[in-house]
């Protein structure tokens, strides 16, 4: 009982002091390192053992490979000028209204999010949207309602494949569930998901949404490209990537495998091409987040042994006895809010361990389990802490020099994120209860 009580406090301290390093920021610790940190320490006072880090790793191994393989191809296919040239286009096809153009960036990030993953929708579409609203001579006051949509859509419209978040990858591989059959059930939540978004994004903003702009501050779309060759290949290429992602259920194979082989090929064509510096390309990874990743996972799992685990399963075994629409409902905000504290990474670990304790009827499982995506993927827009990709887009703006404040994110956050989330569950209802 002395041991169990140690682990706790131990574990519940070491936790908070991750925390402050990685809000603080004291010394300039990067959050990679602040994590580590928190790692080291769980291990030094016995909240986790070795035999753990062989746990962890085993459980996000996947998403972890992917998530690099990823963003290095979406860092190529920017180098080349493929995302500017799609900005460009829906800037021009918008015709000058500030009003369409809101909303095809939000379409625009949905897409780019889906295929290309929340981080990397954060990493690339943020300077792009930025570098377009500084062309057209706005204010700042005009800016933020793209620049917060891009950020807010990168995590809400990260539902639809597997390989759009590392959240949904960590989750459909401790699950088994394969590439097809989670696409399946997780179409219409994303769909619901960019709708309402969308709705409440434009309603929130609208006053600050420009009526018009000068599409002749644009340059032409053609003029973004840097390598055509590569260019006409990333449709095909892209193509077969998507197929192999679909491919990868019916072969048995981890959806990394597809992601690297794809990488690799995009890398050889950098190699080739004289608008690609592969220096910069794997200079530019965002390595610090995988680092803070995988760090993050170990300090939770302190939290999971000293009991979290338990408590979050007796809960969400308790919540299913009042239905699937309850038990639907509960989960995804549950993650949602364990998630805006702890970083949805570890949080979709910890809540699948828990859902898996909780021993479940088939029926209330399969809802259970997406829900649970549902929340860790929308719910991080709670706090800047709570997503990856969150964590991305406020490092480029700081590096562009708009500073967005904890208050004003946590409120746009909350507005925003409660009726989202709620629409979107419904969706997972609708799909897994009624059609």
């Amino acid at each position: 009982m002395h041991f169990y009580n140690y682990l706790i406090i131990t574990s519940i301290l070491i936790f908070l002091f991750t925390l402050f390093l990685i809000i603080k920021k004291p010394y300039n610790i990067g959050i990679g390192y602040s994590a580590i940190i928190g790692a080291l320490l769980a291990l030094i006072f016995n909240v986790i053992v070795l035999r753990d880090i062989i746990k962890v790793f085993d459980i996000v191994w996947d998403a972890t490979f992917t998530f690099v393989a990823i963003i290095i191809i979406s860092i190529i296919l920017d180098e080349i000028g493929f995302f500017e040239w799609a900005a460009l286009h829906i800037a021009r096809f918008a015709g000058g209204s500030g009003r369409k153009m809101f909303i095809y960036v939000v379409i625009l990030g949905a897409l780019v999010s889906a295929f290309f993953a929340n981080d990397g929708a954060a990493l690339i579409i943020t300077p792009i949207i930025y570098e377009k609203m500084k062309a057209l001579k706005f204010e700042r006051k005009n800016m933020l309602p793209f620049i917060m949509a891009g950020g807010f859509i990168a995590d809400a419209a990260s539902l639809p494949f597997k390989i759009s978040n590392l959240v949904n990858i960590v989750s459909a591989d401790y699950f088994n569930v394969g590439f097809f059959t989670y696409f399946i059930n997780m179409y219409l939540p994303d769909l619901f998901s960019i709708a309402v978004s969308l709705i409440v994004l434009f309603i929130y903003f609208r006053k600050d949404i420009p009526k018009n702009y000068d599409v002749r501050l644009l340059k032409k779309p053609e003029d973004a490209i840097k390598d055509h060759v590569i260019f006409k290949f990333s449709f095909f290429i892209l193509t077969l990537l998507l197929g192999g992602y679909f491919l990868s259920e019916f072969l048995n194979l981890p959806v990394s495998v597809f992601a690297i082989t794809f990488a690799l090929i995009f890398i050889f064509l950098g190699l080739r091409s004289p608008a690609v510096n592969l220096k910069t390309v794997f200079k530019n990874a965002p390595w610090n987040i995988v680092i803070f990743s995988l760090g993050m996972y170990l300090v939770v799992f302190g939290l999971k042994n000293a009991g979290l685990t338990y408590l979050l399963g007796k809960s969400i075994s308790y919540f299913a006895g009042f239905g699937g629409f309850i038990l639907t409902i509960y989960t995804g905000y549950l993650a949602a809010f364990v998630s805006s504290v702890m970083n949805n990474m570890p949080t979709v670990m910890i809540n699948s361990l828990a859902i898996h304790s909780a021993n479940l009827k088939n029926t209330m499982l399969k809802p259970s389990i997406l829900a649970n995506v549902i929340g860790c993927d929308l719910g991080p827009k709670f706090t800047p802490i709570g997503s990856l990709a969150t964590l991305l887009w406020l490092n480029v703006l700081e590096r562009k020099g708009i500073k967005i404040t904890w208050g004003y994110y946590m409120k746009v956050g909350f507005i925003i994120t409660i009726p989202v989330l709620f629409v979107t569950l419904l969706g997972l209802y609708l799909r897994v209860f009624l059609f």
